[in-house]
Order: C-alpha cells, then sequence, then structure tokens
C-alpha cells in the first residue's frame, strides 16, 4: 500500500485538484482512496493506476454535486483556490506544473462534470481515449465528442492544445509599481484593453460581486479601494508563486489579505483574478 502511495500520490493529487479546484478536497480525495483502499480485493488492483483514477475520478464527481448546490448559494464569484505550496515536499514539482495553471481551472469551471473528467484525463494527464473511455465508462466515440465538445466550451478549437501564459515576474512587478504609484497611464498600458478583472470573497470580505470587465473601468477599480488598500501602513505587497507562476499577496498584520493572479497574452494583462475568502488562502500563507 505504501508503494502505491509514493508512486501514484502525485498524479492523484493532480487528477483530484484539476476536477475539483480545490487544494483541500484534492488532499482529502487522495488521503480516502487510500484509506478505502485497504479493503479492495487485489485482483482488482493488477492495473492500479486505472483503477486508483476511477477512484478519483468517481469521489470528485460526488463531491461535484454538493459544491453544486453550494455555489448556487455563493455570493459574487466563485474562482479556484490557489495552489502555493503543499505539507508534502515531495509533491512541490506538482506546484511547478504548468498544466496546472490557473487560468485554465478557472476555463475548466465552464465544463459539466464529465467533460471536465475526460479534458483533463486527456490534456493534462495524456491519457488515450481507450483509458478514457474504461474510466467514465463510455465508448471512445463519446470520449471523443466530450473532449471536443470541451474545447469549444472553454474557447478553443478540438486540435488546439490548452496553453495559458501565466504571468512573468515582470509583469508582476510592472503591474505592482503601477498600483503603488497611482499611474493610471502605466496601469492603461499593461492591461489588454478587453481585460477582466474577477474577484472572489465568497461573502466573507468586501469584494467586487461580479466581473469587471475592460481596460478602463479595470484600471478604475484598481486605483480605487484596491489600491487604497495597498497604502495602509503595515499592508505588504509580495510576490510569490501561484500554480507555478508569480502572482502576487497582499498581507497585513492580521494575515493574508488577498492573493492575485495574474493571466498574460500577447505581453499584456488579459485576466486578473483576485482570490479574497480566506477560506481558500489558507494554503498560501507562507
Amino acid at each position: 500500500m505504501k508503494e502505491l502511495y509514493e508512486k501514484y500520490k502525485k498524479l492523484l493529487f493532480k487528477l483530484a485538484y484539476q476536477l475539483t479546484g480545490s487544494v483541500t478536497d484534492a488532499e482529502d480525495v487522495v488521503q480516502d482512496i487510500f484509506v478505502k483502499l485497504v479493503d479492495v480485493p487485489p485482483e482488482k488492483l493488477k492495473e492500479p493506476k486505472a483503477y486508483l483514477c476511477k477512484m478519483v475520478t468517481n469521489r470528485c464527481r460526488d463531491l461535484y454535486k454538493s459544491a453544486r448546490r453550494k455555489r448556487e448559494q455563493y455570493y459574487g464569484e466563485w474562482l479556484p483556490e490557489p495552489l502555493h505550496h503543499l505539507n508534502d515536499d515531495a509533491m512541490e514539482e506538482v506546484v511547478r506544473d504548468e498544466q496546472l495553471s490557473y487560468a485554465m481551472l478557472v476555463l475548466l469551471e465552464r465544463l459539466s462534470p464529465t467533460e471536465r473528467i475526460v479534458f483533463v484525463l486527456r490534456e493534462a494527464l495524456g491519457f488515450d481515449y481507450r483509458e478514457i473511455a474504461e474510466l467514465v465508462e463510455k465508448s471512445e466515440v463519446n470520449c471523443r465528442k466530450l473532449f471536443s465538445r470541451a474545447h469549444a466550451k472553454m474557447g478553443m478549437s478540438p486540435d488546439q492544445s490548452v496553453v495559458t501564459e501565466g504571468a512573468a515576474p515582470e509583469h508582476v512587478h510592472q503591474f505592482l509599481s503601477a498600483l503603488k504609484q497611482g499611474n493610471l497611464q502605466q496601469i492603461l498600458a499593461i492591461l489588454d484593453p478587453e481585460v477582466v478583472l474577477v474577484a472572489d470573497g465568497g461573502g466573507k470580505v468586501l469584494a467586487a460581486a461580479e466581473p469587471i470587465p475592460t481596460r478602463e473601468r479595470v484600471a478604475q477599480f484598481l486605483l480605487g479601494p484596491f489600491r487604497q488598500a495597498t497604502t495602509i501602513e503595515g499592508i505588504q505587497l509580495e510576490v510569490i508563486r501561484v500554480n507555478g507562476h508569480p502572482a502576487f499577496r497582499i498581507r497585513s498584520s492580521e494575515g493574508i489579505h488577498s492573493v492575485g493572479i495574474l493571466h498574460v497574452e500577447n505581453q499584456r494583462i488579459h485576466n486578473i483574478y483576485i482570490v479574497r475568502n480566506p477560506d481558500k488562502l489558507t494554503q498560501v500563507g507562507e
């Protein structure tokens, strides 16, 4: 059992995290299935990778059903939980995996549970359609259709590989510098004209309840309450790595205030995701 855990825990966490968008849920799923594995007859583990992945997908599907009800009552926008670090040092390479980019996780929220499972197994984990068909108990033809449909919902052609351009360190530093200085022209220069800012406070802290579109409106928002928060004495702005890419963290004496993730296209900031819900910031405290 220990050998299976050491061999597959990174793969299973990666799968669970991309299916749930929650670090906490993903860690719990991996732990749960290995507890349940004690009662599994050895003959069912002739192909442990497939069996374990099926256990994860089934557990995540169950979680999605309960999560969907919660999200219907969720105040404002819902964003995935940022992945900054894990308690297990051996899992740190998962954090640096570009397939876990935050922008991709946001796009995955557009998919149905089955579409998401097929897409993640195929695109992020490299499973072939035969393996996927066995895991989701559908035909290979149906799996190909689900994969194509997932691409369409994410705004891509069926043969287009998912590449989300995370921010480079210079993008984050330029963004924070312009924000600190209150430099409107500099902020406008680094934002894409069609930029969208999404904030998630979960109804527990103040955050924009709806997405903020366009460069001008986003700049106004950043130079308003958000910038004021960064000028309060004791507030620290720090550059950290989230989901394998540079991001920023706002910290006060009371703890983590916000985490911001930038999605860049053609060297301009195309999306800004600000996570403020304290329940989603437990993994970014150090």
